[in-house]
Order: C-alpha cells, then sequence, then structure tokens
C-alpha cells in the first residue's frame, strides 16, 4: 500500500463516519413518517443517482473503462445488499424504542464484527493489537449496557439481554457482514483500480437492493 493510499483513507473515513450520522439522524425522522420498509427504500432509491455519478467520475478520472461482471462479483454484492437492508430495517427498528442509545452504541461493534466475518471469509489476518482492541471494545461494551446498575456480573447479563441490546448487537452483525461482502465483491473484479471497484460495487449493489425493496415494498 502506498503512502498516498494510506493517507487517503483518513479523511475519507472521517467523510464516511460524518455522512453515517446524518444518513442515520435523517432515517430517524423518516421512520416518524414512514414504516420500516418504507423508510428503508428511501435509503437506497434516492442513493444510485448519486452512485451513478460518482461512478462515471471515477471512470473519467482514472481514465478507466467500466468493469467486466463475474459470478462471484454478483453473488458478493447480492448477499452484502442483502445484509445492509436487514442492517437498516434493524436500524430502523433500534429506532422505535425509548431507550435505543445503548442498542445504537451496541451497533457500532460493526468494526470487530468485519475483523471476525473478515478472518472467516476472506483469511485476514487478526494481528494481536487487533485483538486486543476487539477485547478492549466488547468489554466496554458490555459495561455499558449495564446502564446506571450496579456493576456486577448479573447486571451485565441483564443489560446484554434487554430488547434494545440484542437489536444493536443484531445491526453490528448485519453491517458487518455487508462490509466485508462488499469488499469481496470489489477485490474479485481484480482492478488496478481500488477506486473503480469500489464506486462499481456501490452502483450495482444499489440496483439490486432497490430491486429487491421495491419487491418487498408492493
Amino acid at each position: 500500500m502506498t503512502i498516498i493510499t494510506m493517507e487517503l483513507w483518513i479523511p475519507l473515513t472521517i467523510a464516511a463516519a460524518f455522512f453515517q450520522n446524518i444518513r442515520s439522524a435523517m432515517q430517524k425522522h423518516l421512520r416518524g413518517k414512514l414504516s420500516t420498509l418504507g423508510a428503508s427504500y428511501v435509503r437506497f432509491l434516492y442513493a444510485w443517482p448519486i452512485a451513478l455519478v460518482y461512478l462515471f467520475a471515477v471512470i473519467v478520472i482514472e481514465e478507466h473503462s467500466l468493469p467486466a461482471f463475474n459470478s462471484s462479483f454478483l453473488l458478493y454484492a447480492l448477499f452484502g445488499g442483502i445484509c445492509q437492508i436487514m442492517f437498516t430495517i434493524f436500524l430502523l427498528w433500534l429506532f422505535s424504542f425509548h431507550n435505543f442509545a445503548v442498542g445504537t452504541t451496541f451497533s457500532k461493534l460493526e468494526t470487530v464484527m468485519v475483523a471476525i466475518f473478515g478472518l472467516l471469509l476472506l483469511g485476514d489476518e487478526l494481528t494481536p493489537a487487533i485483538i486486543v482492541a476487539i477485547a478492549m471494545s466488547t468489554l466496554g461494551l458490555v459495561v455499558l449496557s449495564a446502564g446506571q446498575a450496579r456493576l456486577s456480573i448479573q447486571n451485565l447479563l441483564n443489560g446484554l439481554w434487554r430488547l434494545p441490546t440484542l437489536i444493536g448487537l443484531a445491526c453490528a452483525a448485519w453491517l458487518g457482514m455487508s462490509v466485508v461482502l462488499f469488499r469481496a465483491a470489489s477485490l474479485s473484479l481484480n482492478l488496478d483500480s481500488f477506486m473503480v471497484a469500489a464506486a462499481f460495487t456501490l452502483l450495482v449493489v444499489l440496483i439490486m437492493q432497490i430491486a429487491i425493496m421495491t419487491v418487498l415494498i408492493r
């Protein structure tokens, strides 16, 4: 990985986190006016024009042609898209609870899920630093699940079995799985430009998701 690539992922990650928060806030607002499926549908339906323009811009800038499809790419993209749909539905379900804050926090365990699913599906290496980070993140969220109750094993277990907490964990699992599958789809294209691979994967996944949601919402 080049120095330029290493430097590029930092602002991209910050920007992605920022827009993700805006997305969640807007979807929470929509959840009050639409059904869970309706609010989920909006996310994908209005995203594809932006993804199309983005792909076109990347292809022009990178002076690249459109990638060719392959069966592995289509399968990874399809199942990744389904996992992301499930994540969106579970996240909006979580917003229906008054005490959704802890559950939302647990949904941030997605990075832990990405590491685990990456190991299982893609053979990613778990370094000692990553293992320590996973352990610390998990322990911190387990303690947080107890809320204002006295810190004890019983209260920790009770906190973990609250419905918002379980939904938050499901959100993390669905999102973590989708991230790994999207990465697998992008890598299966075997392109020399990760920007083109990512943009192309994004557009194809959105088209699949719109098709799936159109069937579900009818």
